[in-house]
């Protein structure tokens, strides 16, 4: 089975972006590329992407600013309600409603590989939501913003399956286990 993965970076306090959606905090961090659960590595094993459309509009930004046309060879899903604009030769693929719409054909492009959800942090929950979504990869910075983008504003048990440091990073793997259960009583009960 295809595995769905949320290969993400976030600040120590949980935020995967600023308020106005700024990675600027990111971009300066130290990092070994070649480092443990490094991108490159993970870009690899990835046969298809999916993202929501705030990401994908950063992502066309970016590319813009640094002169790439479009940074993925695999087919891409974005999730959306809007029309958007879609990079010459690029493989992207519009999309909308619940998430579980989308994942047969998202399995079937990625093969043998994994699907990538690219983010944000919601509509990786809405993966876990619909029991989708089998693993997170995080790369934790040294930075806290006080406020922005979450990444994963959802409640849900997860494994840990690995740590690592990467340069400025402290990395994780876990397995999505569901959605946290409430069994104790809660202060002041």
């Amino acid at each position: 089975m295809t595995t769905v993965t949320y290969y993400t970076a976030t600040t120590l306090d949980g935020f995967i972006a600023d308020p106005n959606d700024s990675l600027d905090w990111l971009m300066r961090q130290d990092l070994d590329e070649q480092g443990p659960q490094n991108y490159g590595e993970f870009i690899k094993g990835v046969g298809a992407l999916v993202m929501g459309s705030t990401t994908y509009e950063w992502v066309l930004a970016h590319n813009e600013r640094s002169g790439d046309a479009w940074s993925y060879t695999q087919p891409s899903w974005v999730m959306t309600t809007r029309d958007l604009p879609v990079p010459d030769g690029a493989d992207v693929r519009f999309a909308r409603g619940d998430v579980s719409t989308v994942i047969d054909d998202l399995r079937t492009a990625a093969g043998d590989r994994g699907v990538w959800v690219v983010g944000g942090g919601d509509l990786a929950g809405q993966f876990a939501d619909a029991g989708l979504l089998d693993e997170v990869v995080v790369s934790i910075a040294p930075v806290t913003l006080g406020a922005g983008r979450p990444i994963l504003p959802r409640r849900l048990e997860l494994r840990l399956l690995e740590t690592a440091q990467n340069g400025a990073f402290v990395t994780a793997r876990y397995e999505v286990d569901g959605v946290l259960k409430e069994d104790r009583p809660t202060l002041g009960s």
